[in-house]
């Protein structure tokens, strides 16, 4: 067969897609937009840009070279983006480590991704300090403070972030690489066993950018993110590149606002003061900054949101609406970049009434650019877009992850028949909207994050009175889901104290995070099954959801 690839003259430039492609227009577009930190820094892109070199040139100066692991345990900041751009641009990968996990969970997720040096919070010195000898592969610690005072720490310091950077020069030539080169992991909670990694290459960074840019460009009006706006995000850094979303600001040269710790009253001091008019959160974030005092007398008419981490209710989004939030559901997972689909009001819905809007822009929405996403029965044959077949949500895109890291049989599963299988349930309409109806698998979605119902019940079951347990998740306002418990006495009676205690220290001991502690504790006589002896958590759900 003839070879049908495209000659190339020796001297032509072969343009690798890069992270550090995104930065190429950048001080050309708008060198003087503002990058803002809470109330502690504020500067421009051209600064941004020499700090990134600065960045690169420290790591490089602690000895990082290609293929190596750099962990980052910061709250939303300047210097989270910085990280973003620097670590990936000098070959090595960027591990965000997710805070929220337990202590035990943080361990392994940083011994498993072989973190080679790690940049930390001053704040989080009390996580890491008593478990520092646990971490096997790390070289260095630089430590990140808000402070003008010297840190304390017993861990192996290379020195202070600002300290260092101010030190090394601010030019740098990043060299060009392959595309498919890993340049970040970071690791799902999962339902059950150790948090999973999910890595991205350069290339899927890219192409997830420029993919989310025309995605949320496309509308003629609403929702729409472009060079005008203020960015904030209100999803953590570490949870999946905060969406892509710092990746697509920062190619755009938009206003960017780092809020820290999210905390409602500072979210809105923030918004007011900086004018923001793009942020994307989970429901739990939206209900908190609508409900916080501080809140009651604010105007948010023309502020644009993506909600994304677990369903939209419809009574949240007619809160939102109704002070003037144009907000829409986004889908998709760690494991997908995380975009797959956007609820944006199509043009043919633009003229719909409110009601019908709302309903609309509450469902998973429409697949975003280069994404063939479907729903199949379990033989993977896709099923009609009538709106009533109910299906597996299965996906492909140039973005999404080819695997779990080091996990040969879970990437399997993972991409079983040639599709990214999501483990979510859903119907697809005649006009192309996705809805999310159920998950594949019993886990508890409280706030955007993952909580096994098997380790819940396993703890229930330490307890010496308990001889029977099930978790389930169930209907919260503010949370989405909270995590329930039922359990079964050995005797005749039983303290639900007791097993309360045991959640709390498992808690308290590391094994779970404080916020997966069951408020709700029911002692039932027996546990409903199927057939085969399986707790029937479909049937529980319908009894005490």
């Amino acid at each position: 067969m003839a070879d049908h690839n495209i000659p190339r003259s020796p001297s032509a430039y072969h343009y690798p897609l890069l992270i550090k492609q995104l930065l190429t227009t950048l001080q050309i577009r708008n060198p003087e937009q503002e990058i803002v930190y809470g109330d502690m820094n504020r500067y421009c892109y051209r600064d941004f840009v020499g700090r990134v070199a600065r960045l690169a040139n420290v790591l490089e100066s602690l000895g990082v070279r290609e293929g190596d692991t750099v962990a980052v345990l910061d709250w939303d900041s300047h210097r989270y983006l910085e990280c973003f751009f620097a670590i990936p641009m000098i070959g090595a990968v960027l591990h965000t480590v997710n805070i929220r996990l337990s202590p035990e969970q943080i361990l392994y997720t940083m011994n498993h991704a072989a973190d080679d040096v790690v940049l930390i919070n001053q704040e989080f010195l009390d996580l890491i300090e008593p478990n520092a000898e646990r971490i096997e592969s790390v070289k260095h610690w630089v430590l990140i403070s808000d402070e003008d005072t010297t840190v304390e720490t017993t861990l192996n310091s290379a020195g202070e972030y600002e300290s260092l950077l101010a030190a090394a020069p601010d030019t740098r030539e990043f060299a060009d690489f392959d595309e498919d080169t890993r340049a970040t992991t970071f690791y799902t909670t999962g339902t059950t066993g150790n948090p999973k990694g999910v890595y991205y290459s350069h290339r899927q960074i890219v192409l997830h950018t420029l993919g989310k840019g025309l995605a949320l460009a496309s509308p003629a009006e609403q929702g729409r993110f472009h060079d005008g706006d203020v960015y904030m995000p209100l999803t953590p850094m570490f949870h999946a590149h905060a969406w892509g979303m710092p990746y697509l600001a920062t190619l755009l040269g938009v206003k960017q606002i780092y809020p820290g710790r999210y905390e409602p009253g500072r979210l809105l001091t923030f918004f007011r003061r900086e004018r923001v008019t793009f942020s994307h959160c989970v429901p739990t974030i939206l209900h908190m900054v609508l409900n916080a005092p501080e809140a009651a007398d604010v105007d948010f008419t023309g502020w644009k949101m993506t909600i994304g981490g677990s369903a939209l209710p419809i009574a949240l989004a007619q809160q939102a609406r109704a002070r003037g939030i144009d907000l829409y559901s986004g889908y998709g997972m760690s494991e997908t970049g995380p975009l797959l689909t956007l609820a944006q009001i199509s043009p043919a819905a633009r003229s719909a009434d409110e009601d019908a809007q709302v309903e609309l822009r509450c469902k998973s929405g429409r697949p975003a650019p280069l994404v063939d996403i479907r729903i199949v029965d379990p033989e993977l044959n896709e099923l009609p877009h009538d709106g009533e077949s109910t299906g597996e949500v299965v996906a492909r895109a140039p973005w999404l992850t080819q695997g779990y890291l080091n996990d040969t049989e879970q990437s399997e599963a993972l991409w079983r028949g040639g599709f990214l299988h999501t483990g979510d349930i859903g119907t697809i309409d005649p006009d192309g909207y996705l809805k999310v109806t159920d998950r594949v698998k019993d886990v508890i979605k409280s706030g955007g994050e993952w909580i096994s119902s098997i380790a819940l019940e396993d703890i229930a079951l330490q307890c010496q009175d308990v001889t029977e347990a099930a978790a389930i998740g169930i209907p919260d306002n503010k949370w989405g889901e909270r995590p329930m418990i039922l359990v079964v006495p050995r005797g005749d009676v039983l303290d639900t104290e007791a097993v309360r205690s045991e959640f709390l220290q498992a808690a308290t001991d590391g094994v779970i995070s404080k916020w997966a502690v069951p408020e709700r504790i029911e002692v039932v006589d027996s546990i409903h099954k199927t057939s085969v002896g399986k707790i029937d958590k479909k049937y529980l759900r319908g009894v005490y959801g």
